[in-house]
């Protein structure tokens, strides 16, 4: 008989405080950018008006982090590198939060993993500084200091040499301390951040410089978003301000013209904070869906402003999660009121699609000539009224002169509409007088500043598209009643999750309800969809609400099809229109909200001024 080896019973010990320290460090400073996070809001916290953040080798080696806020005592400095002490909240309530940090765990982490030096003073005292070594707490010393608190950390990950093979390289780094750096500068518009690269040693290189914004929060967000996001950002993005049940959603979100390759202009903030929370990125990407093609993402730096007891922040330790109690009304605010903030800007298309358009000319570069070579001269540059009408008369022909064979293989596809001036109120209207129509597909408009380009099967499509949706919402959506109702298998929690939305899902012709257990019998469809597989379509509704919390799909599949039906029913190319015709196409678009972009998310017209149209011939 074999001896069955007996099983030693582990002993329950209590770990000492630097092991404490430094695996709490491991939640709450992955890596340097998450270091620049938590010394940069605890600046904020302090009431700093003006933060400087420097870093040498991607901030492995350091990260200094200086401030002019109240600064802290001699008394304070010990208990700021203790764990679970902090001056944001007193313990009775953690749900009422008005600041960015509360855990009390930040600074005791850095100094558990690296060096960590602070010096700081208030107003009227003397300075104070404390050293962190591997989790080993040094004295209270003097130190000079004018005012605020500077935080320095060096050698990061110093004391657990594991985690700095999880480093990326250097550029990487830089790059994410950056991103978190903007994120908090669009937070906090009326503070002023810089950001220098001091690698090597010497004062450094400036990597992003932000002064203080003046006036009240939309002037400061506006002018802080040409510092970060852009001047193209700032020029092409909509105000938002709304307000419903006391939340309140506030900041810009760009055009549907002005879309990106990626989400990397995308800015959410939940009373200031910066989160990275995929309820909020889900609403924020179905405010857009009808405008925007899948491979574009949108543009925006919004804020969601709510009571703190609303809105749970204390879901992870690097306090980028959220967790709303109300859900589905803050999902509802985010894509109804961008939707009716982006139906606002009418016909409206970012300025960019000019830019883009006329940088795809090439003018043919001027030849070089010595510095001492008089300006070129262009004898009919801006001819004045007299000289034209000379000019005409001269060339004017005496009798009709008979047709020439040029031995082109076809007439060129262009056609003058209008012969005479079009009337000072059609050229003074956003899109214009309608002048002529070339390759019989692109209408050209003349305005007061420049003129216009405009696809007419885009634009048509567009314009066909928004009156068949309108038309969809006023009779609702048709169902068709299925011979055999289609019975699909799912769990218990997924049937529950689907049954709540199943009033919603009935407005759109999906007639659902239980039928035992975990199965879902599905009663009727929506007609304009026609054949459909009940069961696929089911299942990802499901994979949405659980994902996301709310599922558009089915709603995205009838726009597909009310899309298709208006790009079959819009004007074709290759159509030749009359002068009526297209003018009464660029008044429709003027009345028509988004008809700025085709369903697709491509711009339905381009406006060149005639500035940048002279420019490109030499004229200025």
């Amino acid at each position: 008989m074999l001896d069955t080896p007996k099983m030693t019973r582990p002993v329950i010990r209590q770990l000492d405080e630097a092991a404490i320290n430094r695996i709490a460090a491991g939640e709450v400073v992955e890596r340097p950018a998450s270091a620049v996070k938590e010394l940069v809001e605890n600046a904020l916290d302090a009431g700093a008006r003006r933060i400087a953040v420097d870093y040498a080798d991607g901030g492995k080696t350091l990260i200094r982090v200086t401030d002019d806020g109240c600064g802290m005592t001699a008394d304070d400095l010990p208990l700021a590198v203790s764990r679970h002490a902090t001056s944001k909240i007193d313990g009775s309530d953690l749900l009422n939060i008005r600041s960015f940090g509360f855990r009390g765990e930040a600074l005791p982490s850095l100094g558990a993993v690296g060096r960590l030096t602070i010096t700081s003073r208030v107003e009227g005292l003397e300075g104070v500084a404390i050293t962190v070594e591997g989790g080993r707490v040094g004295p209270v010393r003097p130190a000079a200091l004018t005012r605020g608190t500077v935080v320095e950390l060096r050698d990061l990950f110093y004391a657990t040499p594991a985690r700095l093979k999880f480093l990326r390289s250097d550029r990487a780094e830089m790059g994410a301390i950056a991103d978190v750096v903007k994120r908090l500068a669009l937070a906090e518009p009326h503070v002023g951040f810089t950001l220098r690269d001091v690698s090597g040693g010497g004062e450094g290189r400036v990597v992003f410089r932000a002064d203080p914004e003046n006036g009240d929060f939309f002037d400061a967000l506006h002018g802080r978003l040409a510092r970060v996001i852009g001047a193209d950002f700032a020029e092409n993005a909509l105000r938002i301000d709304l307000e419903r049940e006391g939340l309140q959603l506030v900041g810009y979100a760009a055009l549907p013209t002005y879309s990106r390759g990626s989400s990397v202009a995308q800015f959410l903030f939940v009373n200031g904070r910066p989160v990275l929370d995929k309820q909020l990125i889900g609403a924020l990407r179905a405010a857009y869906m009808d405008v925007l093609s899948r491979d574009r993402h949108p543009a925006a730096v919004l804020n969601l402003i709510c009571d703190p007891e609303r809105v749970d922040v204390n879901v992870h330790p690097a306090k980028s999660e959220v967790r709303f109690r109300e859900p589905a009304m803050v999902r509802g605010l985010i894509v109804s009121g961008l939707r009716l903030a982006l139906a606002g800007a009418g016909h409206r298309a970012s300025n960019t699609v000019a830019s883009e358009t006329l940088e795809a000319f090439r003018p043919e570069p001027a030849p070089l000539v010595p510095t001492s070579a008089p300006p070129r001269v262009y004898q009919m540059d801006r001819p004045s009224q007299a000289t034209f009408a000379r000019a005409f008369a001269a060339q004017a022909p005496t009798e009709p002169a008979p047709p020439r064979d040029f031995g082109f293989a076809e007439a060129p596809s262009a056609r003058v509409e209008v012969a005479e001036v079009p009337p000072a109120d059609l050229t003074a209207r956003p899109l214009g007088a309608a002048r002529a129509q070339v390759h019989e597909n692109y209408i050209i408009a003349q305005t007061a500043q420049g003129i216009v380009i405009v696809d007419q099967h885009a634009a048509h499509e567009r314009l066909v598209y928004e009156r068949l949706k309108a038309q969809a919402a006023a009779r609702e959506v048709p169902s068709q009643a299925l011979l055999i109702p289609e019975i699909v298998d799912l769990s218990a929690a997924d049937a529950a999750r689907l049954l709540e939305v199943a009033g919603d899902l009935a407005e759109l012709g999906l007639v659902v309800e239980a039928f035992g257990g975990g199965a879902i019998a599905v009663r009727e469809v929506p007609a304009v969809l026609g054949k459909v597989d009940a069961a696929a379509l089911i299942r990802d509704i499901v994979d949405d609400l659980a994902d996301l919390g709310s599922s558009d799909r089915l709603k995205a599949r009838i726009d597909a099809v009310l899309s298709r039906m208006a790009c079959h029913g819009s004007v074709r190319s290759g159509r030749q229109m009359r002068a009526e015709e297209m003018n009464a196409l660029l008044r429709e678009m003027e009345a028509t909200p988004l008809s700025g972009q085709c369903n697709h998310g491509r711009p339905t017209y381009v406006e060149l001024r005639l500035a940048d149209i002279e420019r490109l011939f030499g004229r200025r």
